[in-house]
């Protein structure tokens, strides 16, 4: 059991991967919010089926799972939707990631959520006992992001602008890695937070 959590973000491309991989290493169980995201709307969940009363059968596909592309097209540039399908999913993910989390072995784990910022922050997840941010200059995000979705500039632009930026993310943060492309200073950065969160654990738990 996992009596403290620590709450992992960043922006778009900024290198949560590289960041989760690392605390893998360390025998750290990482729960990935994109990941509990696509087991909710699985055939036979509730979160599909709420998903379906409000948008229609018409983004199902022939075999009864989610068609994301037509989702994503009666979202995309309509906020009160969108508004609308985040909280038909959002609580749902969050609640499935504290139960992991809390039951996961070792003496912390980390909740991945992307949307952390965006979802809410601290007030959404108030059973987070720290909040780590990954960062990344704005201008290696797009270099990234173009070079790995194989995208053009304007596109990049649009993804980035259309999340959090990077000061209301810094704003939730009690721990920052700079993400400079250097793998090396990454797994230095976790091995260092993975001893201090061990400590921070081991005190939380008397």
């Amino acid at each position: 059991m996992s009596d403290y959590i620590i709450g992992l973000t960043g922006g778009i491309a900024s290198g949560k991967s590289a960041i989760e991989k690392a605390f893998i290493a360390h025998d750290v169980v990482v729960v990935d919010a994109d990941l509990i995201a696509r087991e909710a709307v699985e055939p036979g969940q509730p979160a599909l089926a709420a998903v379906v009363a409000h948008f229609g059968n018409d983004v199902l596909q022939a075999d009864g799972r989610l068609d994301r592309a037509a989702l994503r097209a009666r979202v995309f540039g309509d906020d009160a939707q969108r508004r609308v399908l985040e909280g038909l999913l959002h609580p749902i993910i969050r609640e499935r990631m504290r139960v992991l989390c809390e039951n996961a072995p070792g003496r912390y784990a980390v909740a991945m959520a992307p949307l952390l910022t965006e979802g809410g922050g601290r007030a959404r997840y108030p059973w987070l006992d720290r909040i780590l941010v990954v960062d990344a200059p704005v201008a290696t995000q797009k270099a990234r992001l173009m070079q790995r979705d194989g995208i053009d500039a304007e596109l990049a632009d649009r993804m980035i602008d259309a999340q959090a930026s990077r000061a209301q993310r810094l704003a939730l943060a009690d721990d920052v890695v700079i993400n400079d492309g250097d793998i090396a200073h990454l797994q230095t950065a976790v091995a260092e937070l993975d001893a201090r969160y061990r400590v921070l654990a081991s005190a939380m738990a008397g």
